[in-house]
């Protein structure tokens, strides 16, 4: 069961999930898009504990309409199971769509996909970076939930990387997903191409 924390911001609420209930809560975002989500489970502020965090880039096209040319639907569902099993976590959703490039550059770059070019290609002939992501406003919920220890749900060692330079005790924590056929090209680009720890 989520718990309220005194020092949460006033627009803080209950989200009644298939998990369980959450907190949810707007984290501001500098680049003027839409705000960061922060959902809480338990108090991860409780020191007993190790929280099981979550830093999800958006994705509509996953996340909302239930795609399967890629793994991000199911990992958010999987990493809220893991958080309320634990009972204690945060899963921080941050308005990054598409890898940073956004949501219509993302369709045009599924279009190339459609014609032969991997993900990582598809982005770079659109003459955008293949990951622009950047995870500054997670380090900031996470410091602002006084956090300074967690287990990390990913898969991408730059996520880890960007963790840990900020002088975060960060333990890693996979988030292995059963991927569909029409994401098996995406998942060997991201363990070939991009270094994730993806299931073969």
């Amino acid at each position: 069961m989520a718990e309220m924390l005194p020092d949460h911001p006033p627009a803080c609420a209950s989200l009644p999930t298939a998990h369980g209930t959450f907190a949810i809560y707007a984290h501001p975002n500098t680049s003027g898009a839409e705000p960061h989500m922060v959902l809480l489970y338990g108090n991860p502020a409780d020191h007993s504990r190790t929280p099981l965090v979550r830093i999800h880039s958006e994705c509509l096209t996953g996340d909302v309409f239930g795609s399967v040319r890629c793994d991000c639907g199911e990992q958010l569902d999987k990493s809220m199971a893991l958080i309320a099993e634990r009972g204690c976590g945060v899963v921080i959703y941050l308005r990054q769509e598409g890898r940073g490039i956004g949501i219509e550059n993302k369709l045009k770059a599924y279009y190339l996909q459609e014609q032969g070019l991997d993900t990582v290609d598809a982005n770079l002939a659109l003459g955008l970076p293949s990951d622009s992501r950047r995870f500054d406003a997670a380090i900031e919920v996470l410091e602002s939930l006084g956090l300074t220890r967690i287990d990390l749900l990913t898969n991408n060692p730059a996520k880890l990387a960007a963790l840990r330079s900020s002088g975060l005790t960060v333990s890693h924590h996979p988030l292995h997903v059963k991927a569909s056929s029409h994401a098996s090209g995406y998942m060997q680009t991201k363990r070939v191409r991009m270094g994730h720890f993806t299931q073969a």
